[in-house]
C-alpha cells in the first residue's frame, strides 16, 4: 500500500480541523476571515481524515467542558468501525504475523469484526482449539505517526497565537490521543494490558480471554473465543431465561472496584466488548484502551466528590488546587462561584434527580467558563460511568446511575480512601504513628532554625510559578533590549541621537509603569 501520509491536501485538512479546534476551545467566532467548521463539517472532516482521527474524536465526545452541545452531539454519532482489510492487505499483514510458521488448521479470512486499528477473525489452531485472532491494519503504525507529527507542528505553530492556558487546552487533547492511539495500535501493549486485568481482577467472577502468548505479536494477538451474546442483545439474554439483575448488580460492582479502589480499568466498555454467556456470566473483551489512574488523583478526586457532597469548601478548594482542577490564579470571586455551583450539583436533593449522563453533563457544561479544569482520567471516569449507566437501562426500567450507582460507591469510599473498617482499628492506628509525627515534627523544626527546611510543590504550582515569573521578566528584557538598540544607535551614529532618546525614554517608562 503506497499511501502519501504527507500529502499537502491531507496536510491542509488536518490544519483546518485543528484550527477549528483551537476556536472552538478558546470560544473565539473567528480568527480574521477564517470561521471554525460547523457541527456537521467537523464529523464529515474527521471522517475524511480516518482511523487516527476517529480515535481522536472518541476524546474530544468526553470534552463538554470544551465543546457545545451541537458539536457533542455530532462526535459522539462517530464509531469506531471501518471495512476490512482488503484481501491483498489482509495477506501482507497475516505473513508478517506468522511468517513460516501458521499454527492455524482453520483460519476464516472473513472477519468477524473490523474497527480502526485492527481486525477479528476466527480461527482453529492444529490441535483443534477454536480462537479469536486480531490483526493489526496494515500500516496503521506508519499513518498514527505521520498524524501525531502533523498535530504536533501545526500545534507549535498555533500556541503562539493564544493566551497561556494548562488544562483546558489543544494540546492537553493532542497528549491524550497520542498517548491513547500510540497505545491501541500496539498489540503487544495491548497483550500486556489483558495479561495484567487477568491477574489484578482474577477473583473478580469476571472472565476474560485467554492468550496464547507464543503465537502474539505486536501485529496479531491470538486468544481464547469466548461465546456469549453482545450486552446489549436483550431479546437472545431474556430468551435464555437468564436473570439480569445479578448481571447488572456484578457489572456496576465490577467498575466500582476498577475506578476506586484499583485505579486501573478498562476504558472503553460499550456493548461489544461486553458478552454475556449461557451461565449468566460476564465476559470483557478488547483491552486496547485501559487507562490508569495514579493514587494521588484518585484520592484527591474522591475527597473533591466528597468535599463537595458535604459542602466543605476548604478542603475543596485545597484538593482542587492540589489536583489542577482550580488553576491558583483563578479570581476569588469565580472560584466562590465554582464552589457554589458544585455544591448545589452535588447536593442529595439534586442528586437524586439527575442521571449519570446528566451529572457529567451538568459538572463540564456548567464550568465551562470557569476556571475549572477536570484532569483526563476523570472525564473518563465520567465517561465510562455514563456508559455503565446506558448499560443498565437496557434491561432494568428506570435504571440511574446515581440512585443505583452512589450507594455503592459510597460503601467504598473508606476502601478507596485506605480507612479502616472500624473506629478503634483508626485509633490504635494513630497511636501506633504518635511517635513517628512527634519524631518528624522536631525534625522539621530543627531544620527551619538552621535554614535547612525544603519545600516540596506539586507539578501544577511549578507550573503557575513559571507562568508568573514569565510574565514578570518579559517586559523587562524587551525594555531592556530596547535601551541597548537606543545606545547602540546613538554610538552608531549621532543623526539618530533624537530617535535613540525617544527609543529609550519610551523603553525606560515601560519599566517604571509596567
Amino acid at each position: 500500500m503506497n499511501e502519501n501520509f504527507y500529502s499537502p491536501k491531507r496536510v491542509w485538512k488536518i490544519f483546518i480541523l485543528l484550527l477549528s479546534l483551537f476556536l472552538l476551545i478558546k470560544k473565539k467566532e473567528r480568527l480574521l476571515w477564517f470561521r471554525p467548521l460547523s457541527p456537521k463539517e467537523l464529523r464529515i472532516t474527521i471522517i475524511e481524515l480516518g482511523a487516527s482521527f476517529i480515535k481522536l474524536a472518541q476524546v474530544l465526545a468526553t470534552r463538554a467542558d470544551f465543546f457545545s452541545p451541537k458539536y457533542l452531539n455530532e462526535l459522539k454519532t462517530l464509531h469506531d468501525e471501518l471495512p476490512p482489510m482488503k484481501r491483498q492487505e489482509f495477506e501482507e499483514v497475516f505473513n508478517k504475523a506468522f511468517k513460516n510458521k501458521n499454527p492455524f488448521k482453520k483460519f476464516n479470512q472473513k472477519a468477524i469484526a473490523s474497527a480502526s486499528i485492527g481486525q477479528v477473525h476466527e480461527a482453529y489452531l492444529k490441535d483443534g482449539t477454536k480462537v479469536a485472532v486480531k490483526l493489526r491494519r496494515l500500516d496503521i503504525k506508519k499513518r498514527v505517526h505521520a498524524d501525531i507529527v502533523i498535530l504536533r507542528k501545526l500545534n507549535y505553530i498555533f500556541r503562539p497565537l493564544f493566551s497561556h492556558y494548562t488544562k483546558n487546552s489543544i494540546e492537553a487533547v493532542i497528549n491524550e490521543f497520542s498517548d491513547m492511539i500510540q497505545k491501541e495500535i500496539s498489540l503487544t501493549q495491548e497483550l500486556n494490558n489483558l495479561k495484567k486485568f487477568s491477574e489484578v481482577y482474577k477473583d473478580s467472577g469476571v472472565i476474560f480471554p485467554k492468550a496464547y502468548e507464543e503465537f502474539c505479536s505486536d501485529d496479531a494477538i491470538v486468544m481464547s473465543f469466548e461465546e456469549g451474546y453482545r450486552f446489549d442483545d436483550k431479546e437472545n439474554i431474556l430468551k435464555s431465561g437468564i436473570d439480569f439483575h445479578p448481571i447488572i448488580e456484578k457489572l456496576v460492582d465490577f467498575y466500582a472496584e476498577q475506578m476506586l479502589i484499583k485505579g486501573y480499568f478498562h476504558a472503553d466498555p460499550h456493548p461489544g466488548n461486553l458478552l454475556v454467556n449461557e451461565k449468566g456470566e460476564l465476559i470483557l473483551l478488547d483491552f486496547g484502551m485501559v487507562k490508569r489512574v495514579p493514587n494521588d488523583t484518585r484520592i484527591a478526586i474522591i475527597q473533591m466528590i466528597k468535599s463537595a457532597h458535604e459542602k466543605d469548601y476548604e478542603t475543596y478548594v485545597s484538593s482542587a488546587k492540589k489536583l489542577g482542577t482550580i488553576a491558583y490564579e483563578a479570581p476569588k470571586g469565580e472560584v466562590a462561584e465554582l464552589v457554589e455551583r458544585m455544591f448545589e450539583i452535588f447536593d442529595n436533593k439534586s442528586l437524586s434527580a439527575f442521571t449519570m449522563q446528566t451529572l457529567a453533563f451538568e459538572i463540564l457544561e456548567s464550568t465551562r467558563n470557569l476556571p475549572f479544569k477536570l484532569p483526563q482520567e476523570a472525564i473518563y471516569i465520567l465517561r465510562v460511568s455514563a456508559i455503565i449507566e446506558g448499560l443498565g437501562t437496557t434491561y432494568i426500567e428506570n435504571f440511574n446511575g446515581i440512585k443505583d450507582i452512589l450507594p455503592i460507591l459510597q460503601k467504598n469510599i473508606p476502601r478507596a480512601l485506605g480507612l479502616k473498617d472500624s473506629l478503634i482499628e483508626s485509633i490504635i492506628d494513630e497511636i501506633k504513628y504518635t511517635p513517628n509525627f512527634i519524631r518528624d515534627l522536631k525534625q522539621t523544626l530543627k531544620q527551619s532554625s538552621e535554614g535547612e527546611l525544603k519545600v516540596e510543590i506539586s507539578l501544577y504550582q511549578l507550573d503557575w510559578i513559571t507562568k508568573e515569573i514569565k510574565e514578570y521578566i518579559k517586559p523587562l528584557l524587551i525594555s531592556f533590549a530596547l535601551m541597548l538598540s537606543a545606545i547602540f544607535l546613538l554610538l552608531l551614529d549621532s543623526r539618530f541621537q533624537t530617535v535613540s532618546i525617544i527609543i529609550f525614554t519610551y523603553a525606560f517608562l515601560k519599566i517604571i509603569y509596567r
